[in-house]
């Protein structure tokens, strides 16, 4: 049975969809489910070698597949990976899931959050900040369309930032209670 009361963090990479995420979970009492950790688990290896031996394409099969199992979780903070609002099916599961909020990072800061993360398959680039600023150009109007909130995490550290974060949360949900 599927819950409804989730808050979906989704952004780009480097957002601080994870770090936010467990900052938050905490604060709310909840647990953080993370997406792209439900696929390693399930695969049994790493991103880099799903997408090494599966592409891109098999990589997102097993995204909607593990968003679609988290989401009959108790209520939580469920953390996305950056690509997973390429599918329409999947922001069509994240809205009825929840509250989706945007996760939003200047490029400067994305940039310096990721470096040298070697499990990022979509950065194995000349040049990463080209990179992020393509997918960036491509996800973005998705990203909009998908969220309920938006959220600038460039500037605060991870618990100032969920508390800011919670108590926008609890005023929307107050409005549209």
């Amino acid at each position: 049975m599927q819950n409804h009361d989730h808050i979906l963090l989704i952004g780009p990479m480097g957002a601080g969809k994870s770090t936010l995420g467990l900052a938050l979970a905490a604060l709310l009492g909840r647990t953080l489910l993370d997406v792209d950790a439900q696929i390693v688990m399930t695969a049994g290896k790493p991103i880099p070698v799903i997408f090494e031996e599966e592409g891109e394409a098999g990589f997102r099969e097993r995204e909607t597949q593990a968003l679609r199992d988290l989401i009959n979780a108790p209520a939580a903070v469920i953390a996305t990976g950056g690509g997973a609002v390429l599918r329409e099916k999947n922001r069509r599961i994240m809205r009825a899931a929840g509250i989706v909020v945007y996760l939003q990072v200047a490029p400067d800061i994305q940039l310096q959050r990721i470096a040298g993360d070697a499990n990022r398959p979509l950065l194995h680039t000349d040049n990463p900040a080209q990179r992020l600023a393509d997918l960036q150009a491509q996800r973005e109007p998705l990203y909009r369309s998908s969220a309920q909130l938006y959220f600038d995490t460039s500037t605060l550290d991870p618990q100032a930032a969920a508390a800011t974060l919670a108590a926008q949360i609890a005023s929307f949900k107050a409005q549209h209670a």
